[in-house]
């Protein structure tokens, strides 16, 4: 930062309560008020440097005393004086941080060389040419300052020329980089790294208000086309330097003035930078638009921002990881931790795309895979806001189910979800039990995940019964695998055809469990279910010692299914 030193002589102004005045053995004969301050003076000095005062006191007398009302000096009472300061010859430094008032106050009291040679407008601007806009960090506390004094700054050209030098400095060449800028990456060491940073200047120019952090931004891409990672990276160091933190706790809502002030200056923010985000995939991460997406929530943002949010986030939302979708509700009214609705959401954004892109995918296309990775991520999120105590069931099933058949290779990671949420929720009813389970797929468990099931007295009775017909017939088919091409061959279509009258058998078999709950307990049924595997398996294991050609084997599977049909 570069200043300026004006003047010679000692500070003598001094202020008592609303009056400020120059230690002077003169009287004063110069009443300046602005405001509620009032600056007791002398003509001399001030008038032969100021147009405006010459024009003031031309009707009166070198020995009248002068009252002028200058309230709508820029910059107020301060700027003034520091103007009055420079009439008297008292030392005053100038910098960035307060030129801009400085400057349009002595341009409001026409001290100009017309008025006389070496004025006060000369030497500031002298001072912003060759210090303030050469320098980068110079430049960007000018230019914050002009937000106090915006039609001033706008129409003397202070913000374009603080606008022009920083977008060049943005454009040099980072190799060419040699002014000081502040960058505090985590893990980033500047003596430990040669090369500049690209995007060196982000963090520096975030401290700008949102209309000139714009402004910045649309000139820099008007000027060249610049990566858009680098145009999203300085858009996610903004929104963190000025957004709320909903990552963690759910914030506190408050009705007061103040809190909802900050409220929409920070929905207007959000705003702004979702409508400066580039169109280009990949420019912000889909950690990142989730997050905007969580603090649009909180802010009560436009509905038209939080369905751009969600379009975006569902064209990225296979690049999503668990962590990234873990945020609080931010509702009030939801007793729930987890914002399940905006993962919800964001899912079906991603689904009709999905869908539009991949009507009929094939086994091996990226469309499967994408679905496919989506599918787990889903299952995994699932395992973890089952843990909620306060999680509506109804809002789980409906997640889960959003998924197509083809996103689940397997239901391992669905019946853990569900596992979680009966452990966490002991008093959930048997119907709720049953709409939950009625999700699982028992084909498409693992057998250790089956034998857990097989155990779990948590499931009904219906989903342990389909579990121990699925596994008898599992190891049924295991056992009489044979490794002959041919064999497998003609077993093909005796195998579909047994499994047809298999489905049909489990059920009736169910059915007829169903029917019996009332009458038997659900313990009781299991360990019939399980002596009829074991008296299957030895029935099985005699029919197979007594096989003697290939025909007799090939008809094994609908043999068992008639012996079991029989009895």
């Amino acid at each position: 930062m570069k200043f300026m030193k004006i003047g010679t002589k000692p500070d003598t102004f001094y202020t008592e309560e609303a009056t400020r005045t120059v230690i002077s053995d003169t009287p004063s004969d110069l009443t300046i008020r602005i405001n509620n301050v009032c600056f007791l003076l002398h003509k001399i000095p001030l008038v032969p440097k100021c147009g405006l005062l010459q024009r003031l006191c031309s009707d009166a007398d070198d020995s009248d005393i002068v009252t002028i009302d200058l309230h709508d000096v820029p910059g107020g009472e301060d700027a003034f004086e520091l103007c009055a300061k420079f009439c008297y010859g008292i030392t005053i430094n100038l910098g960035a941080h307060n030129f801009v008032p400085a400057f349009c106050a002595a341009k409001f009291l026409r001290m100009t060389e017309s008025i006389e040679k070496g004025n006060f407008v000369l030497k500031l601007e002298a001072f912003f040419n060759s210090c303030i806009l050469e320098g980068w960090k110079d430049s960007i506390v000018a230019l914050q300052t002009t937000i106090k004094l915006p039609e001033w700054s706008e129409n003397l050209g202070i913000i374009r020329r603080c606008i022009d030098s920083i977008v060049e400095k943005i454009l040099t060449p980072t190799s060419k980089v040699s002014w000081s800028y502040t960058y505090t990456r985590p893990g980033y060491i500047k003596k430990q790294h040669q090369s500049v940073p690209k995007d060196w200047w982000t963090e520096d120019v975030s401290d700008l208000d949102i209309d000139l952090f714009r402004c910045i931004i649309t000139a820099v891409r008007s000027t060249y086309i610049p990566p858009p990672q680098l145009i999203g990276e300085a858009l996610h160091v903004y929104a963190c330097r000025w957004l709320p933190d909903t990552t963690k706790s759910r914030p506190l809502h408050s009705s007061g003035s103040q809190t909802e002030e900050s409220r929409e200056k920070s929905r207007r923010i959000l705003e702004s930078i979702v409508s400066m985000i580039p169109s280009d995939r990949g420019s912000v991460s889909i950690g990142f638009l989730l997050k905007l997406l969580s603090i649009a929530n909180y802010l009560g943002a436009s509905p038209v921002t939080k369905t751009e949010l969600i379009r975006k986030a569902g064209l990225q939302f296979e690049e999503a990881t668990l962590n990234d979708m873990l945020f609080p509700s931010q509702l009030p009214t939801d007793q729930h931790f987890y914002d399940i609705d905006l993962v919800a959401a964001v899912l079906e954004s991603y689904l009709v795309l999905w869908r539009r892109q991949s009507p009929l995918p094939t086994e091996n296309s990226h469309m499967v895979r994408s679905i496919r990775k989506i599918g787990k991520l889903i299952d995994s999120y699932l395992q973890v806001v089952a843990r909620d105590v306060n999680m509506p069931i109804s809002k789980l099933v409906s997640l889960a189910e959003a998924l197509p058949d083809v996103a689940r290779e397997d239901h391992d990671g669905l019946y853990k979800a569900i596992n979680i949420y009966l452990k966490e929720h002991p008093d959930v009813s048997k119907a709720d039990k049953k709409r939950m389970c009625r999700m699982l797929d028992c084909q498409k468990l693992s057998p250790e995940v089956r034998a857990h099931a097989v155990k779990n007295e948590r499931l009904p009775l219906r989903t342990v019964v389909q579990v121990l017909f699925f596994d008898q017939e599992s190891g049924s088919r295991s056992t009489t695998h044979k490794p002959e091409s041919i064999t497998r061959a003609r077993q093909a279509p005796i195998e579909a055809e047994a499994k047809e009258e298999y489905d049909k058998k489990v059920q009736n078999e169910v059915t007829k469990s169903s029917s019996r709950v009332t009458e038997t307990s659900e313990r009781e049924i299991q360990k019939r279910m399980e002596a009829k595997m074991v008296r299957g398996d030895s029935e099985k294991g005699k029919e197979r010692k007594g096989e003697t050609n290939s025909t007799a084997k090939m008809m094994e599977p609908k043999q068992v299914f008639q012996r079991r049909s029989s009895r």
